[in-house]
C-alpha cells in the first residue's frame, strides 16, 4: 500500500502539470466572452459613451476592438488556441480597464458597504480581478494551453512537434 501511495505522490507534480491549465482556460475565456457578449447585449452604442465619457481618443473604434478582443480572445483561450499570440491584447484591454477604472477604488474587487432586506450591495470593484486574469494568461502563456488544446492538434497536424 505504501509502494501505491508513495507512486501517486510522484505522479501528482506531473499530473497537475498538465491539466493546470483546464480551469485556467475555462474561468479566463468564459470571462472574457461573458463580458463581451455583455457590451453587445447593452448595445454597443452604450459602451462608446462610457469610453468617451472617460476621454477615451477614438471611443467608437476602442469599443468595437474591446468587444472583439473579449469575444474573439475569450473563445480562443477556452479553445486553447494560440493563447501566447490572443494574450496581448487581452493584457492590453485588463491594462487600460485598470488604469482608466479601477485604480482610484484600490485593490480589492468586492467592497460589501450594506446589507439590507433587498440584499448585499457593493461599492465599486477595484483592480484585483484585472490583475487575477492577467495572472491566469501569464501562466498559460509560460505553462502552455495543456490537454485538448486546438493549437496542439494544429501543430500536431501540420507534423510539427509540440511546444
Amino acid at each position: 500500500m505504501s509502494t501505491l501511495i508513495a507512486r501517486c505522490a510522484r505522479l501528482m507534480p506531473s499530473l497537475a502539470a498538465y491539466w493546470y491549465a483546464i480551469p485556467l482556460r475555462l474561468i479566463v475565456g468564459y470571462g472574457f466572452m461573458e463580458h463581451g457578449y455583455a457590451k453587445l447585449a447593452r448595445g454597443p452604442e452604450s459602451f462608446v459613451n462610457i469610453l468617451d465619457a472617460l476621454g477615451t481618443p477614438a471611443p467608437y473604434l476602442l469599443s468595437w476592438a474591446t468587444i472583439l478582443v473579449e469575444l474573439f480572445g475569450g473563445l480562443a483561450v477556452l479553445l486553447g488556441l494560440f493563447i501566447p499570440l490572443v494574450s496581448v491584447p487581452m493584457i492590453a484591454v485588463l491594462l487600460v480597464a485598470i488604469v482608466t477604472v479601477h485604480l482610484p477604488y484600490g485593490f480589492s474587487s468586492i467592497k460589501l458597504q450594506s446589507v439590507t432586506e433587498a440584499g448585499a450591495h457593493f461599492g465599486q470593484p477595484g483592480y484585483e480581478t484585472d490583475l487575477l486574469y492577467i495572472a491566469a494568461l501569464v501562466a498559460l502563456i509560460l505553462g502552455g494551453s495543456g490537454p485538448f488544446a486546438l493549437d496542439r492538434l494544429i501543430v500536431r497536424r501540420i507534423g510539427l512537434t509540440t511546444p
